[in-house]
């Protein structure tokens, strides 16, 4: 996604709109940076991405069929050098392996869709997120080497679902590539709300200027305007989400962005109709930069992808597990 689009208008100023976030999960942001740091510090994946490189992950792929010409401006609402384990497994759940997270329902929404760019007046059609309306889907951003945004939140839902299955967890996916395009955003609030899921993420990468680097987790802020109530959510969603960020720090390496979200990783919007709509804790997380080459190069690394996927799942357990 970028700033731009139907979700993604340029933010205020985040430091004006920021609420203090309790004291509990300060704690657990604080500690994941600190585990950055630590992991930077001591050799962890440098600003090449050699760190991702180095397991053996090769370079960019070429743009495929499947993926828009060039990069299109996209939105957080709504690839791959190789492919992610049960990749081909349907979006449908799954059942649920004996583990910690048995009886829990996760919902992963993959951001956007490969084919979105193909069904234009589709995605353009306006829907209604509660608040207001807007355009039901776009197409997502991609590198300067063609690598889809909806390619890379594919890939590591696919990563994700592998790893919260076994943990006992049941994982339905918004979408596998098994419809035309979308879902539209108002639906992806849904399905999630339909599962009674106890956690659902949405995985993104964003579209933002060359030398903007880093992670961001978006969280909901308090909403109640026409269909749009998040007040029951905007707690629990916060926890998840820092959870999410200590763990994605600790487990990548990654730094929290650079050029939103004060240095935190955490950014609370009220604009998004699928976090607005959402009855059930849900979170947003943009991974990285795909507009940035640094970024880029650890975005389209197998071996960075499952380190992210496994990041954002240990997030969810934690959180889970209380």
């Amino acid at each position: 996604m970028s700033y731009t689009g139907p979700d993604f208008d340029p933010p205020p100023n985040p430091r004006s709109r920021r609420r203090p976030l309790t004291v509990a999960v300060a704690a657990l942001v604080c500690g994941g940076l600190l585990g950055w740091g630590v992991y930077a510090a001591t050799g962890g994946t440098d600003d090449d991405g050699a760190g991702a490189r180095a397991e053996g992950s090769p370079s960019a792929p070429s743009r495929t069929p499947s993926q828009p010409a060039s990069p299109s401006a996209g939105d957080t609402e709504g690839g791959g050098d190789e492919e992610s384990p049960a990749s081909r497994a349907p979006s449908a759940s799954a059942p649920a392996a004996a583990g910690p997270l048995k009886g829990k329902v996760v919902v992963i929404d993959p951001g956007h869709n490969p084919a979105n760019f193909r069904h234009t007046a589709e995605i353009n059609r306006q829907v209604d997120v509660g608040t207001h309306r807007k355009e039901c889907d776009t197409t997502g951003t991609s590198t300067d080497d063609g690598y889809a945004e909806a390619e890379f939140t594919l890939d590591v839902a696919h990563r994700m679902r592998a790893i919260l299955q076994k943990q006992g967890a049941t994982v339905k996916l918004t979408q596998d590539r098994d419809r035309p395009y979308g879902p539209c955003v108002d639906e992806r609030a849904r399905i999630g709300n339909a599962a009674k899921a106890d956690a659902v993420v949405s995985i993104h990468a964003d579209g933002s200027g060359a030398g903007n680097r880093g992670f961001h987790v978006i969280l909901p802020g308090s909403v109640h305007e026409g269909e749009a109530d998040t007040r029951a959510i905007v707690g629990p969603s916060s926890e998840l989400g820092a959870r999410i960020a200590g763990s994605f720090v600790r487990v990548t390496g990654t730094a929290p962005s650079n050029y939103i979200g004060g240095g935190t990783g955490l950014v609370t919007r009220k604009d998004l109709g699928g976090l607005n709509l959402s009855t059930v804790p849900k979170v947003f997380i943009e991974c990285g930069n795909m507009r940035d080459g640094k970024d880029a190069a650890l975005l389209t690394s197998a071996a960075w992808r499952q380190k992210a996927a496994q990041g954002v799942s240990e997030g969810i357990v934690s959180f889970l597990r209380g």
